[in-house]
């Protein structure tokens, strides 16, 4: 089912990058590339290759949708530590396609409004429409991750999210959206030379933050975070996908990939015209003579 723009690709992306039962985060190597047979120099004729046929599949949905009766949709779940490259994959793979089939949110902290109501509530006002791609650069899981390491809600509460969250993403399932949610996996060293470039360059000046510090502080126990989201919210519905991220080319392209066989199995179709094509080319030839 491998993508045929990324002839580099032994194993399906869905496949080996899926995170299934028993599945450690510690015994995943972030400099790895699994599936992938190329190097470097290989995956990058691979991504400009793939991004010609994930602009295909986006206009297609799109155009399903509009003029047909399509109703499916795909919803990126970006998810990481600080640096790990989020901003890179919505850059380099996403932002090759027409901006307007795509729908992108990037969810900081909640607003006061927003701390009115359940923590899904901001979330389900951002879900994809049919035929768009949507994008959650950091996402409700930041509920389950940040609330548990700093203990912003209580322990039950927390509980009471992972099983709201499994909820909610099989019922978006259920209307037609794909889940594709990624944890973009990045070892603490590389985290720690792409902070220091960042404090180096003043061109990256911008994007460093203080408080990424002090979250690289509690690396440990943002790890086991992530493993029990995993083993909580990993479903059949909406699995997890782990992408080792340390080499930054890797990363982009199995994101690229995993879209790219996800969309190839909502396989969607041009609409068929609504009006007599020979009639409507007989009129137009007559406006230019």
């Amino acid at each position: 089912m491998t993508a045929k723009s990324q002839v580099k690709w032994t194993d399906d992306a869905l496949t080996v990058l899926k995170a299934p039962d028993g599945f450690r985060l510690d015994a995943l190597d972030p400099a790895a590339t699994p599936g992938y047979g190329g190097d470097k120099k290989d995956g990058a004729i691979d991504l400009a290759a793939g991004l010609a046929q994930l602009a295909d599949f986006q206009e297609r949905l799109f155009a399903d949708s509009h003029a047909g009766d399509g109703e499916d949709s795909v919803l990126l779940v970006l998810q990481a530590m600080d640096s790990a490259g989020k901003g890179g994959i919505v850059r380099h793979v996403v932002g090759g396609v027409d901006p307007q089939g795509v729908e992108l949110a990037a969810f900081k902290a909640p607003t006061p409004e927003e701390l009115e109501h359940d923590f899904l509530w901001r979330i389900e006002r951002r879900v994809p429409r049919p035929g768009f791609i949507g994008v959650f650069d950091r996402s409700h899981y930041e509920d389950v991750l940040i609330g548990r390491v700093r203990e912003l809600a209580p322990a039950e509460e927390i509980e009471r999210r992972y099983d709201a969250i499994n909820d909610f993403e099989r019922r978006l399932v259920e209307r037609g959206t794909r889940i594709v949610k990624v944890m973009l996996h990045i070892s603490y060293d590389e985290q720690g030379d792409r902070l220091m470039e960042r404090l180096e360059r003043p061109d990256k000046h911008w994007k460093y933050n203080p408080g990424d510090v002090d979250e690289r502080e509690l690396w440990p126990a943002y790890q086991q975070a992530y493993q029990t989201v995993f083993e909580r919210t990993s479903t059949a519905a909406a699995p997890w996908y782990v992408v080792p991220a340390n080499r930054k080319w890797y990363a982009r392209l199995a994101v690229q990939e995993l879209l790219l066989e996800t969309l190839e199995g909502v396989d969607p179709q041009w609409p068929a015209a609504d009006f007599d094509v020979e009639a409507e080319k007989e009129r137009l030839r007559a406006t230019l003579r």
